[in-house]
């Protein structure tokens, strides 16, 4: 962080406000793209990660928050995913990820997620939420996922609620906001145990973020329809899956 000159720094954080606006707007914090960004300028992983997890922490707090106060956010269907999740996310967050064969497959799987996604042209009725025995180690499948490589993970649970119907856009936007707090926090806990530092700019990109943020939020409850949200999720998932591939 510290090695970027001036214009390159303004830069960066013009494209984290627009990444925080964008993952916010479907309930998402934004890692994936603040990874993005920071690859772009060539910053070391050392500070990508522990940087993209606190951005997401402040930025999916207040996603939640705001979708909570509107009344999306459903408890029986998040609290299972987050018992799974938040123990292997602390032991993703202290370990170091080395196969890029992980980030060719999370890369696909998002490409098929998203196109499912856009082709799908009406949001379709929900079902019942997924037995504990399906929740859980679900939850700590993608709780460990979102540790290790810095994600809070909801760019998982997103499409795989709403593929499999056990949420409409905004609930899922809701539980998705919810969980990725969750686990940010803890992929960072597990990264700090670690003896990781935390950059020295770091606040700056923080209040950064959470202006693109309001403005995603403001979407995400009051102006797109929900069959939008879902086409703009759709994106949102070719983005992230374009820049894992191209890191890989």
């Amino acid at each position: 962080m510290e090695t970027l000159d001036t214009v390159s720094f303004l830069w960066l954080l013009t494209l984290i406000a627009a990444a925080a606006a964008l993952y916010s707007s479907v309930g998402h914090g934004g890692a994936s793209g603040y990874l993005a960004a920071m690859a772009f300028f060539g910053l070391a992983p050392a500070t990508m990660k522990p940087a993209a997890l606190v951005m997401n922490i402040f930025v999916a707090g207040l996603g939640f928050a705001r979708l909570y106060r509107a009344g999306y956010f459903r408890w029986n269907l998040f609290w299972p995913f987050a018992l799974g999740s938040v123990p292997l996310a602390v032991l993703g967050g202290a370990w170091k990820l080395h196969d890029h064969v992980y980030q060719y497959l999370v890369g696909a799987a998002l490409l098929v997620a998203a196109a499912r996604l856009l082709w799908e042209s009406r949001e379709p009725p929900t079902r019942e939420p997924p037995r504990l025995t399906v929740a859980l180690p679900t939850g700590g499948g993608l709780g460990f996922v979102s540790g290790l490589t810095g994600v809070g993970g909801g760019i998982f649970l997103s499409p795989l609620l709403l593929l499999l119907r056990w949420a409409d856009m905004r609930t899922t936007a809701a539980v998705s906001a919810a969980f990725i707090l969750v686990n940010s926090i803890a992929g960072l806990t597990g990264l700090l145990l670690s003896h990781a530092a935390l950059p020295a700019k770091l606040p700056v990109m923080v209040l950064v973020a959470l202006a693109g943020a309001v403005i995603g939020t403001e979407l995400a409850v009051r102006r797109l329809a929900p069959i939008r949200l879902r086409k703009l999720l759709g994106v949102v998932l070719i983005v992230a899956a374009i820049k894992m591939l191209a890191t890989a």
